[in-house]
Formats: structure tokens, sequence, C-alpha cells
């Protein structure tokens, strides 16, 4: 059985086909296939179907903006449910420790980690189209939020005094106001995310490419470790933000690595060491082992055991979580008239934490084979930071390490997610109590431990560099910037960046000349491919971008050095070439015969003097077209002017890659072929689209000159016309009347025995009257 997309080679109908059919234009195709006309919809109608309402219409609407009522009447209970029920309760076990753990770099109390990975999967439930993906805080998020958080209430605002030479904080002051900045910004977050999905602007996350990601979230985890760093050390330090602010923390922890706490260092370590070990084992045999190992809780668990025990805080100084609400705070309005500090970030972390659930979701949505939609997806987290920003939350999105248990476990659908949900639960009312003790430390290196994956990142760097130079440049640029300038800024700073890349490729596009592969209707380029050929007079030329004002200058740069000279300058020689023609023509130093130009005896010529001036724009208003005498401007001239040869007869533009032009470069393109025209070069198109094509008949390329008969559907059509056109000028006039303009007729003596045509007084005079006209 042959190979998909592999031709046989013992087959020689594989090898070979022939097509025959006639030469088309434009005109000639339209003239054969009429054009379909599409009947366009008013702005009222489109209104009118937009508002109409019938039953399927409303049950649609509410299954798209309610997917549960889509997928929750199929669940299959007896086949889901078991699987579900493991899953939700190992993703709950890792939420509960990361929601702590990530409460850290959002800057607020503990507690309300644990919030944060419960309400926001209430929503979700209920919203979301992605089956797999667990939502709650995720590391880069929760360190944007703690960014937000530290700006708008330091440490510094909340000094009760100075004793004995330290400074005291009002720790309950602080955590309060942090609480209230941190759910505002949620609540900012949530109903921006909800605007734009109501635009239906998910399309918004196409700019963040996949290199722009990898380096933002490789800095972002640089970030998180430098700031975990610090409580695992516990050493304290200011709270810096904005540009540098990485580089000043670092610079402040090996200032005062003396005042290490031992205690909370060896926890943290043995935490990390453990946990990457573990982790480590779980990846190598995932096939093997039917639930991952949750290290994490194992480890919080042990880690609360010693510290409860030895009681780290009083003998050793540790730093512990001391206090866990339990149950919930009633809701709270946020603080609107924050909105405006907060409004650039919120906007940041709106798309970050989008962008973020939507990549994770669309690796398990192709894997199981089903769609997510992506401004739904933008409603559902939306409606999901709104409501829990209501309960003391922060920022929620999804963690690749939570989705990841969720999956590999055996999650079909978000019943997993409920279900995990009320393992947060039972931590919240009931277990709260018991996690007091945990050194904060440990909660830190849990959060080290799982950056693994995303500092793993920078291997893709050199996989980059040799797949896509400009793609690794990004992804390294965005890196960098996002380190010193901060996630916000740099972010910012890496997507311009990656879009100055797009227009820099547009306006500096690539581009071929074109030879025949003979025998075939194919057409490579001359520089990529051997045994290519032109066809004898004509080039070639293949564009591979849209044509418009920002890349036109390259377009005709382009066309320069492929066809080896200026059709402007060409234009302007072969002018002044004439008028001095005619200026020896009145003085009689040069004759015009039916045989040629030619010097008058005895004369000097005066034609071969110096040309000192070769651009004089004296005269420079006389066409070639009211000359009547044809000259060959390929051979060699009876004046000294140096004319650029013109090797060709015609000009092919190939604008099969060209998706649209724009009305700067109609006008050029317009002048371009009149430019050509003028020096005796027929300019043909070939391959246009329609819409193309549409486009230059609204921006009113055509005129006398320039018609539809030049287009042609491809350029093996256009090269066909052309070579029968040769031809048949060829049959019809095998002399082409011109008068070859040698230079062995500048010596007036090599034709003193030359027999002068006696009504060459007669082509003289009309010559000189038509020239001076």
């Amino acid at each position: 059985m042959a190979v998909p997309g592999k031709l046989d080679p013992e087959g020689p109908e594989s090898r070979n086909y022939v097509v025959s059919r006639p030469v088309y234009n434009e005109p000639s195709f339209l003239e054969q296939y009429e054009r379909q006309l599409r009947e366009r919809q008013t702005v009222r109608e489109k209104l009118a179907k937009c508002c109409s309402c019938s039953r399927r219409k409303t049950i649609r609407v509410l299954k798209s903006l309610l997917p549960i009522l889509e997928w929750l009447p199929k669940y299959q209970v007896k086949e889901w449910l078991l699987s579900d029920t493991i899953s939700g309760v190992s993703t709950g076990l890792v939420a509960t420790l990361q929601g702590m753990a990530y409460a850290l770099l959002a800057a607020v109390p503990v507690g309300y980690g644990l919030y944060s990975a419960f309400f926001p999967i209430l929503t979700y439930f209920v919203f979301g189209t992605s089956r797999h993906i667990s939502v709650g805080p995720f590391p880069v998020v929760s360190l944007m939020v703690g960014s937000v958080v530290l700006s708008m209430a330091p440490d510094e605002q909340f000094i009760n005094g100075t004793v004995n030479n330290i400074t005291t904080i009002d720790n309950d002051k602080r955590d309060a106001e942090r609480v209230i900045i941190a759910s505002t910004l949620t609540v900012l977050v949530g109903i921006i995310q909800l605007v734009l999905g109501g635009l239906q602007i998910g399309f918004i996350v196409r700019y963040l490419a996949d290199p722009l990601v990898g380096g933002f979230t490789t800095a972002a985890a640089f970030q998180v470790f430098v700031s975990q760093l610090k409580i695992v050390l516990n050493v304290s330090t200011k709270n810096y933000n904005g540009v540098l602010s990485i580089i000043y923390t670092l610079v402040e922890i090996f200032q005062k690595i003396g005042t290490t706490n031992i205690a909370d260092f060896v926890a943290g370590m043995l935490t990390i060491i453990i946990c990457m070990a573990v982790k480590e084992i779980n990846d190598r045999f995932k096939h093997k082992i039917p639930i991952p190992i949750p290290i994490e809780v194992i480890v919080t668990i042990i880690a609360t055991a010693i510290s409860y025990g030895v009681d780290l805080e009083k003998k050793y100084n540790a730093g512990i979580v001391k206090s866990i609400p339990r149950g919930f705070l009633p809701p709270a309005l946020p603080t609107v008239s924050m909105f405006s500090q907060m409004a650039t970030a919120s906007f940041s972390i709106a798309v970050v934490a989008y962008a973020i659930a939507v990549s994770v979701g669309k690796v398990y949505a192709t894997k199981y084979d089903y769609a997510i939609d992506g401004n739904q997806e933008f409603i559902a987290f939306g409606v999901s930071n709104i409501f829990s920003g209501f309960f003391s939350c922060f920022v929620a999105t999804t963690a690749l390490s939570r989705s990841a248990v969720q999956e590999s476990t055996g999650g079909k659908t978000q019943v997993a997610g409920i279900i995990s949900a009320l393992i947060v639960l039972i931590a919240i009312v009931a277990l709260g109590k018991l996690l007091e003790p945990l050194q904060k430390s440990v909660l830190a290196a849990v959060v080290i431990a799982n950056l693994k994956g995303m500092f793993m990142q920078v291997c893709d760097v050199p996989r980059l560099w040799r797949q896509n130079k400009i793609d690794a440049v990004i992804w390294v640029f965005t890196c960098i910037a996002s380190i010193i300038l901060g996630l916000d800024l740099g972010l910012l700073a890496g997507l311009l960046f990656g879009l100055l890349t797009v227009v820099l490729r547009v306006q500096f596009p690539s581009w071929n000349d074109l030879g025949n592969v003979p025998g075939t209707d194919l057409y490579k380029s001359t520089k990529d491919y051997k045994n290519v050929d032109e066809p004898e007079g004509v080039k070639i030329v293949s564009f591979y971008s849209p044509i418009f004002y920002g890349n036109i200058d390259g377009f005709k740069k382009c066309l320069k050095s492929t066809v080896g000279f200026d059709a402007v300058r060409v234009y302007n020689k072969r002018l002044k070439a004439l008028r001095k023609i005619q200026k020896l023509i009145k003085k009689g130093q040069l004759r015009a015969t039916k045989n040629g130009i030619v010097s008058d005896a005895c004369a000097t010529n005066q034609g071969f003097e110096p040309d000192e001036d070769p651009e004089d724009p004296e005269d420079m208003n006389i066409p070639t077209k009211e000359v009547e005498i044809r000259v060959d401007w390929n051979s060699e001239l009876p004046v000294k002017v140096n004319v650029p040869k013109v090797p060709i007869h015609s000009l092919i533009l190939d604008f099969g890659a060209v998706s649209f032009l724009d009305i700067v470069a109609v006008k050029s393109l317009r002048m371009i072929v009149k430019e050509f025209q003028r020096i005796d070069v027929n300019v043909y198109f070939a391959s246009l689209k329609d819409h193309v094509i549409a486009k230059l008949e609204q921006c009113g390329f055509y005129e006398d000159n320039i018609i539809k008969d030049m287009f042609f559907l491809t350029v093996h059509d256009a090269v066909l016309y052309i070579q029968s056109q040769v031809r048949t000028e060829i049959d019809q006039d095998p002399i082409l009347e011109k008068i070859n303009l040698i230079q062995e007729y500048k010596d007036p003596f090599e034709l003193m025995d030359r027999k002068v045509n006696e009504d060459g007084l007669d082509v003289q005079d009309e010559a000189m009257r038509r020239l001076a006209s």
C-alpha cells in the first residue's frame, strides 16, 4: 500500500500528468467562467438576523454562555465519577497547599490563599469550557498581584514606632489593607476579562506568541525564586518595586545573609530537595504509578508535626504561619476609588492570566479531542474573578502542576474540580488550625520546587535559535526585559518588540527571480535551484509579502536589483542620446538614411565628446514616441552617451503571495508599469488573488496602456503569451525595421565609398522635422 504523500516510483502515472487548456488572462478566463456574484447583506439585515429570536437560537445562546448545560446532561456517571473523585481528591490536596504557598507571593496572609483556591472553581464549573484545567492561584499571576499590593501598601506606611532601635509594624492593619487591595484588584481584573470576552476579543492572546510567553514566564520564575529565597532564609528586606527591583532585592539579601535563620534554611532546603526528587520519580515512572505521589502534602504534614513537636518558633525563632482564619469571611464590596491606581497593572494581569489558562486548556483540548471557546474563557474567568473578589480572594487562573495532577489522575470533567474545591473547603473549615505551626520556609520551598518546569524553558532557546533566530531573540529580549523592568513593563516591552519584528519582516520582505523548470509549468528560484532557465528576454520576479506604504520602496529596490537597471535612468539616458543625435543631424554631422544614421563626410562628430553632464535636464521633455527612428539601444551608439543596456522585453510580476495592496502601493505600481513601458518593456501580472484584482480596480489602476489583459492566471500563462507574441512579430517583420547605431560609423572616412541613397535628404529632412517638433 502506498504511503500517503509519497509517490510510487514504480507507477508511471504518478510521475507525469498532462494538462491541455488555453492560455488564460483575466478577461479570457472571466469570459469563459463567469464570476458568481455574492449577495451582501445590508447592516439592517444583519442586525435583524442577529436580533431575531427562536427557540433553537435561544438554546444555542444559553449553551454557549453556560457550557455546563451542554456537557453535564451527557455526564457518564458510571464511567467517569470514580475517576473524577480520585482526581478531585488528589488535586484538592495539592491545591490546598499551593493556595497557602502562593498567598506569600500575593503578599497577603496565608489563609486567603485557601479562599483563592476555593471560590473561583465554583463559577468556572458553570461557565468554563475546559474539562481538565484546575482553576486557582498561579505563581506568575500571584507575583504580579503581589507587586501591585506591595507598591500600594508598603511596610513603611504601617510603622508603629521604634523601640530599642527596632522598628515595629502594625501587621494586622497592614495585612487587612493588603487584602482589600488584592480583592479590589481581583474584581477589576474580572471586569476587564468580562468586557473583553463580551466584545469577542479573545484573539488578543494570539499576539502573545509562544517565545514571548516562554521568556516572560521564565523571567517570572526568576522573580518568584528571589521573592521566596528571602522567606527560605528568613531574611527581612525592603519591598522593592519597579525597574531593577529584583537586583536591589538580591543585593540586600546577600548583604544580610549573615542573619539567616538556620532552622528555616534547613527546613526549606530539605523540602526543595525532597520535592524535586519525588517529582522526578513521578515523571519517570508516571506510566507505572497510577496516582502521582502527593509529596507536597506529605512534606507539609511532616514539617507541621516537627515544628509543633519541637516548638521551632520559640526555640529557634522560626517563621511560622501562626494563624489561619477558620471559616469564611462575609462578602465585601471592592474599594472602587483604587481602580485608577491599578488600572494599567490590572490589564496586564487580566491578559496574562487568560493567556496562561487558554494555553494550558488548549493542550488538553487537543489531547482529548474537544474544543474550547477563547471568548467564553474570557467570560468564565471574568465572572470567577469578580465573584471571588467579593470574598477576599486574589486573581485566579490555572496552575500547570495542579492541572497536570488533575489530568494524570484520571480527571474527565470539571466535576473533579468541584471535588477538589470540597477538599479545600474541608481545610478552610476544619483543618486550618492544624496548619498554624507550619514554617513559612516550607511553603516557600514548595513554591520554588514547582518552578522547575518554568526554569527548564531555558533549554528551548538553542532549539529556537536553530529553527528561527528571530523567535529566539524575542524569547531572550522578553526574559531580560521582564527581569530588569518588572513583569508588567517587561511584558509590554516584549509584546512591542515582537510586533516590531513582524513589521520589519513585512517591511523588508524576500523576493526571488524565477526560472522555468524545463518541460514543465513550474517556476523556481534561479538562485536556489540548478538547471532552471529564465525565458529569453523575460524577467520573472516573485514577491512574498503584502505591498503597502511601508515596504513599497523595498519593492522598487528589489525590482531594480533583479532586472539589473533603473528604468527611469535608462529613459533619461535615452532622451539625452536622442537630443545629441538631433543636434548632430541639424548641424549636418549625421544623416538619417534608410540604411541608418551615418556621419557626414569630412565632418567632426561632436557626438563623441566626453559625456560631462550625464543628467543634463535640458530638453528632457522629448518623448521617445515622437521619434520615428526605432533605435537598437543595446548596440553601440554613434554618440558618446552611456545608455544602460536593457536585456529584456518583458517583465512578469508574480503576485501569488501578495495578500493585499493599499492605495500607495497601487499608485506606485501604476507608475512602475509606465516607467517600464516607455523603455519598451512590457509588464505583466500573474497569480493575483481575486480580492487584490478588485482592489486594483477600486483604486483606479487601469488606464489606456494598463489594461486587464496584462493579468494572467499563472506565471506560465504569461510566459506562453509573451513567447507567442514574440514569434508573431518575427513572422510579420523579420527585419523589425530597426536602424542600428554602430560605433563603426563614427569615422567618416569609412563611408567615402558608400553610395548615398538619392532620397536620403528627404529622409533627413523628415527626421529633422520630427525631432525638432
